[in-house]
């Protein structure tokens, strides 16, 4: 499982510098779907997002029978799927213009996170129960993270 997880960190690692590169421009155009941000705030986002991945990758390789561990895990990995789906293949979509993020997402988050969750189904270590619930718990908190990340970032950017 250990290889798996750096996997994770791998696909998830490549799929925000792809938003850190096209992103903050593409979002002047589809205000509808996110409302513009800066370039500061945008990048100190995404850094602390992919932060959290590694602690969560981390905390899980470090204490694997830890179910907090695994949970917060199984939960990252569900909200990055279900990142990969809303909002970039879905913004792809309807605007009919690539959306940053999609061919990370499709190609490497939906498969890669699929596999290691399949994993954790095929050693009977998590339920689907476990899987939904985590995934809706995570998704919540990243997604409330983001505008708080954004006047962080904002914040900063204005001091230095």
């Amino acid at each position: 499982m250990e290889v798996l997880v750096i996997l994770f960190l791998f696909s998830i690692t490549l799929h925000n510098l792809e938003e850190v590169l096209w992103l903050p421009a593409w979002l002047k155009q589809a205000g509808k779907f996110q409302k513009p941000a800066g370039k500061n705030e945008f990048y100190f986002a995404v850094v602390c997002i992919t932060s959290l991945a590694y602690l969560t990758a981390f905390f899980y390789l470090f204490f694997p029978d830890a179910i907090l561990a695994k949970y917060i895990l199984i939960g990252f990995l569900g909200a990055m799927v279900l990142n990969a789906i809303f909002p970039h293949l879905l913004a792809s979509i309807i605007l009919k213009t690539y959306a940053p993020g999609v061919l990370t997402g499709v190609l490497l988050n939906i498969p890669i996170n699929s596999f290691i969750l399949y994993r954790f189904f095929q050693e009977r270590s998590i339920t689907i129960k476990e899987l939904l619930l985590s995934t809706l718990i995570v998704s919540a908190i990243l997604l409330s993270l983001i505008p708080l990340l954004f006047k962080i970032g904002k914040t900063a950017a204005k001091r230095f």
